[in-house]
């Protein structure tokens, strides 16, 4: 039910509107005449968020900083808050809003719902190697669905960044190294979120962050400055955040590091020149956490009052957890250096979003305790997850078909992360709980296999806090005996080895991405006893492990699948699902590599010589030890009679016949690639512009089409200028980035 502060003011809404002659209230009329009665605090309060400050369900504020920003509440200088969630807390704070507040303005309640709320989807990497919109969009739905039960209605996802370096621990929360496969993830995971109507109880608002460039931090450390260039800007970075924006994402969120010198979230080149007036994005734009106040650790403001002149002028329109606009902004107005208009068009924006989202109809319509009991954990979801988590698996090798696993094998299971509930949840989980995911024992367990189970070695130290740093065991090798007996004395060794979940994700930086701890050692030991090892990975990025991929027959990627994890590995292991994810991202040789990705520019010296003066390292290949989009099957496909055609407009058909020449049934990305040949400005020797995931029974041939637009060939220039340029081009299609069939074709004109 809406307040009665808000009743008389769409009461006096409706008045306005018939007095326009208006028959119907149009939302830009609303929150024109809601903007009419708002005094100016009222307004820089909706631009202000605040993380929550106290225990809701507990005695109020008497003093300090949190009486002060219950008094904000209750004045309405409160925008919307974050880690407030829960039916009763969302509820309670909602009412002191609309129930206090002049107006009754209803607030946006805001969280980090990244892969899951209470059931929890593979971490969004691991997603983006299922390559299947359809079940990332629903893992999003299902997201949205449980976030918004407990009161939620705005989440701070999908995070969009491309990224070329796996240091970089918040690799684990996007979409890979591809523009292309990126926006086509960034369009699903917002439909998914945002649904079909935005104003339904069972959808929330995304965010397209980090605007723009925060995958481009240098060494990979988090929060370090960035160094991008126009180029790459336009064809890399910002294709993503445009898809975004055509799919109608509600807020975008500014980055932590510069763009041209300037800290992107006072950089109005991005947030109003492109995002607001090119792109005519019509949502609002959120800073990073404190983002506004650390322009002046930048050194690019002097000090907190520059900070929110110069962000609100760029074009950020609500301070997270600055405090710059609720002190700031009205002495800035008075005093003439920012104008109220331009305070105005931030609010309107910010108004939308609540109008859109339904709030000021109903203010407490994510408050349903009926939902938050029923909606939470619930089985349809734990299926979908088990689904999602199932195709982001991807089997990195497989000799002597090792996989899958043959009845009568006497099994050993090797690894502390096989028997643990916890770190497979993977890294920003904020609303789930710990031991909830099914581990891969269970996951043996519920299949019914028979296997001999040894730790090894601890991975870790002590418990694991999402804010604390996580301590590596490197002494302890107690268990190192007992689990070489065991695997001696097996046919087969299951290895399970790799990253905790909060070893990646933000602020987990590494610059040795090889197994940690006593791991590496651990697999050798074992290696050194019996052959027949499969390595199972979870990690929350691409690793550096060349001694596996030389040494080790098998060896799946399993990442850190959520909930349903041991279930989904067990699944894979056994052959009941047959794996079809492929790599989102360049798995390197060395650390010495990155960055490294498969959209790379030729160099002048690219050919090997006879010499050493070509493009090469003298102590390492140059080639990945696993190139994007690769993955391989249970079964094998044959590509053949690749065709391509263009038209007098300059578009272009492809096809390729893809058969299933093995014995199992089997799904297969297949993959098409161009390179513009020769053009004003280099292209790369490769660029993603199409797939397809397509299942094949054993025999079935299908005859796979593809088709380019002008505006697939194209590219932006530095100005960001969009052309399409005449002349030869290669048309690549296969399994992988580097496994490809090749057809150069002219196009002479586009039309």
């Amino acid at each position: 039910m809406a307040s009665k502060n808000y009743i008389l003011l769409l009461v006096s809404s409706l008045i306005y509107s018939i007095t326009l002659g208006q028959s119907s209230i149009g939302m830009d009329n609303k929150v024109t005449h809601l903007l009419s009665q708002m005094t100016l605090e009222e307004k820089i309060g909706q631009m202000n968020q605040y993380n929550g400050f106290w225990e809701v369900t507990g005695p109020t504020p008497k003093e300090g900083n949190a009486k002060e920003k219950y008094e904000h509440l209750k004045k309405g200088w409160v925008g919307s808050v974050l880690n407030v969630r829960g039916v009763e807390n969302v509820r309670k704070l909602q009412e002191i809003v609309v129930n206090e507040s002049r107006l009754g303005i209803p607030l946006l309640f805001g969280s980090d719902v990244i892969h899951g709320y209470k059931t929890l989807a593979p971490i969004p990497l691991a997603e983006s190697a299922s390559w299947d919109l359809e079940a990332i969009k629903n893992s999003a739905r299902i997201a949205a669905i449980e976030a918004s039960a407990t009161g939620i209605n705005w989440t701070f996802a999908p995070m969009v960044d491309i990224s070329r370096d796996p240091r970089w621990g918040r690799v684990m929360e996007g979409g890979g190294e591809d523009p292309f496969l990126g926006s086509a993830i960034a369009k699903a995971r917002i439909n998914g979120f945002q649904g079909s109507d935005l104003s339904a109880n069972n959808t929330i608002a995304a965010t397209a962050k980090h605007f723009a460039g925060y995958g481009w931090s240098e060494s990979g450390r988090e929060y370090n400055t960035t160094s991008v260039d126009d180029y790459t800007l336009y064809n890399v970075i910002l294709p993503p955040f445009k898809a975004a924006v055509d799919s109608d994402v509600q807020t975008v969120m500014n980055s932590f590091g510069l763009y041209n010198g300037i800290p992107a979230t006072g950089s109005s080149k991005l947030q109003r020149d492109i995002l607001k007036d090119r792109w005519n994005f019509e949502g609002f734009v959120i800073s990073d956490w404190a983002s506004i106040k650390e322009m002046t650790l930048h050194g690019h403001t002097v000090d907190l009052k520059e900070a929110a002149e110069k962000a609100a002028i760029a074009g950020s329109d609500m301070d997270m957890e600055s405090y710059a606009y609720i002190k700031h902004l009205k002495e800035l107005v008075q005093e003439g250096k920012i104008s109220e208009k331009l305070i105005d068009e931030a609010v309107s924006r910010i108004l939308k979003v609540k109008f859109r989202l339904g709030l000021f109809e109903d203010p407490y319509k994510y408050c349903n305790e009926t939902r938050e009991q029923n909606l939470l954990y619930n089985e349809v979801h734990q299926k979908a997850a088990l689904d999602i988590a199932k195709k982001s698996i991807v089997l990195l090798k497989n000799d002597n078909n090792l996989l899958p696993l043959q009845k009568g094998n006497k099994i050993a299971v090797i690894g502390d992360l096989a028997d643990d509930k916890t770190s497979p949840l993977g890294s920003w989980r904020i609303g789930s709980d710990d031991e909830t995911a099914i581990s891969v024992l269970e996951g043996l367990d519920n299949l019914n296999i028979d296997y001999n189970y040894s730790r090894g070695c601890k991975l870790v130290e002590g418990k694991v806090e999402f804010t604390q740093e996580v301590i590596v065991n490197t002494t302890d090798k107690t268990g190192f005996e007992e689990a070489k007996s065991v695997a001696e004395n097996s046919d087969i060794v299951i290895v399970v080895l790799g990253e905790h979940g909060f070893m990646s994700g933000e602020a987990r930086s590494r610059t040795d991405i090889s197994l940690p701890g006593l791991q590496q050692e651990l697999l050798e030991e074992i290696r050194s006893v019996n052959s027949n090892v499969v390595l199972v990975l979870m990690n929350g990025r691409p690793l550096a492990i060349p001694w596996a991929e030389k040494n080790i027959p098998a060896i799946v990627e399993t990442w850190q699948l959520g909930s349903q994890s041991g279930n989904a590995i067990a699944e894979v292991l056994t052959g009941k699902y047959n794996p079809s994810g492929k790599l989102p991202m360049t798995f390197p040789r060395s650390v010495g590599q990155i960055p490294i990705y498969y959209n790379q520019f030729s160099t002048g010296r690219q050919e090997k010589e006879s010499h050493v003066f070509w493009s090469h390292y003298i102590d390492e290949e140059n080639t990945p030890l696993w190139p994007f989009g690769y993955g391989l099957s249970y079964t094998e496909f044959e590509y053949s009679n690749m065709s391509v055609k263009t038209n007098n407009n300059g578009e272009v058909s492809a096809s390729i016949s893809l058969k299933n020449a093995g014995s199992s049934t089997g799904e297969e990305v297949v993959q098409l690639y161009i390179q513009d040949i020769k053009s004003s400005y280099v292209r790369p020797v490769k660029e993603l512009k199409g797939f397809k995931k397509v299942s094949l029974a054993p025999g079935e041939t299908q005859v796979i089409n593809f088709s380019l637009a002008k505006e697939q060939l194209g590219y932006y220039t530095p100005e960001g200028k969009f052309v399409s340029e005449t002349g030869e081009f290669n048309i690549m299609i296969g399994t992988n980035s580097q496994k490809l069939s090749t057809t150069k074709i002219n196009i002479a004109s586009f039309n």
